[in-house]
Order: structure tokens, then C-alpha cells, then sequence
């Protein structure tokens, strides 16, 4: 099983990153996750270079994919070959999961047409401008499609994603890992909450 995280030039850390240490503390063989971006490496927003672990094309033939989000997302939808390639993406045989401006991207590919969806506040107006209605929630699921608003969102993507591919003890058993000590249940609780 392959879960890619698609990280573009100007990604958020906090959104790949986060999404993709929770998943890989299934610690399951086989299960492979992987950034996968549209070139051999990425720098961040904040100027942390990461090397590809996947292509774009390899997201597309991946069970289940997250579109993480950064400062160059509106440069990202603008780019004929990435979305192109991004086309290959389908809902029908993937789970996709979306956060903050990724979302714009799965609005852009066609991929919330007709379902609420979540977003952070900067790229509302984006999200909304392609004709998306954007709830104020910090995550949504309808069907194989998920989104989340806001970078500490990410662990609700993973949990879904978790609890979609293997099943909710999976889930909390990740969650217990990276959660702060003394908080487990309480963060474990809602993150389960919102993602049902």
C-alpha cells in the first residue's frame, strides 16, 4: 500500500512533515508513504530542502494521496504540466485528503464539485473563488475525499486516512505516539470525533 504526501517548491513543513511521521508510526511493512513532489527536491517556506521521495506520477497510481499546501499553491494551479499530471488523480479508486491551500488544488482538478469543504483563512478566498464552499470546521470527508483547515490539522488528515486504509485502533495507536504526554486521550478522542 502507498500513501504519497504531494509537496510542491514552497510547501508547508508542518503539513507534510506532521502528516508524514504519523503515518509511518504504523510501523507496518506493507504500508510505504512517501513525499511526492514534481521535482528531485523542494524547499520550503521557510528554506527546508527535502528530496523526492515519489513523483507526481507515482501519487497518481498510489492508494491514497494528501495535497499538502504552501506558499506557492496559486503558482502550483497555474502550472499546465503539475496539473496535468495531477488530472491522473481519482476518487473512485483513491483516497484523497487535501489541507489548507491543497485544497485549492483538489478544487481546481474538479475534485470538490458539489461538497463543503475545509481551508485556513488565508486561502479562503481562493477556495471560495473556485467555487467551493468552504465550512468552518477543521476537517470534512465526503466519500474518499477529505479536507482540513489549518496546519495543526494535519493529524486529522492522517487519522482519516488511518482509519479509512486500516481501522480506528491503527489510528489511535499512531496518535498515542506523537501526542503530548498527559493529553493522549483527550487529543486521541477529538481526533477520532472529527474524522467520522
Amino acid at each position: 500500500m502507498h500513501i504519497a504526501i504531494l509537496t510542491f517548491d514552497g510547501y508547508n513543513e508542518l503539513d507534510s512533515l506532521i502528516a508524514l511521521g504519523i503515518l509511518n508510526r504504523l510501523y507496518r511493512d506493507d504500508l510505504r508513504v512517501s513525499i511526492a513532489c514534481p521535482t528531485p527536491k523542494v524547499r520550503s517556506m521557510n528554506g527546508v530542502v527535502i528530496e523526492a521521495m515519489a513523483t507526481l506520477q507515482d501519487a497518481c497510481a498510489a492508494d491514497a494521496v494528501i495535497i499538502g499546501s504552501g506558499a506557492k499553491t496559486r503558482e502550483v494551479v497555474e502550472d499546465p504540466e503539475i496539473m496535468g499530471v495531477l488530472r491522473g488523480l481519482d476518487p473512485k479508486r483513491q483516497l484523497i485528503a487535501a489541507q489548507c491551500s491543497g485544497t485549492l488544488v483538489a478544487a481546481k482538478l474538479g475534485l470538490l464539485n458539489g461538497v463543503p469543504a475545509c481551508t485556513d483563512d488565508i486561502s479562503k478566498p481562493w477556495v471560495v473563488a473556485a467555487g467551493v464552499n468552504v465550512v468552518n470546521r477543521p476537517f470534512c470527508a465526503s466519500g474518499n475525499v477529505a479536507t482540513a483547515g489549518g496546519c495543526l490539522a494535519s493529524h486529522y488528515l492522517a487519522t482519516w486516512l488511518i482509519r479509512r486504509l486500516f481501522n480506528t485502533e491503527a489510528a489511535e495507536a499512531a496518535l498515542r505516539y506523537v501526542v503530548p504526554v498527559g493529553e493522549q486521550e483527550e487529543y486521541i478522542e477529538r481526533a477520532i470525533y472529527n474524522t467520522q
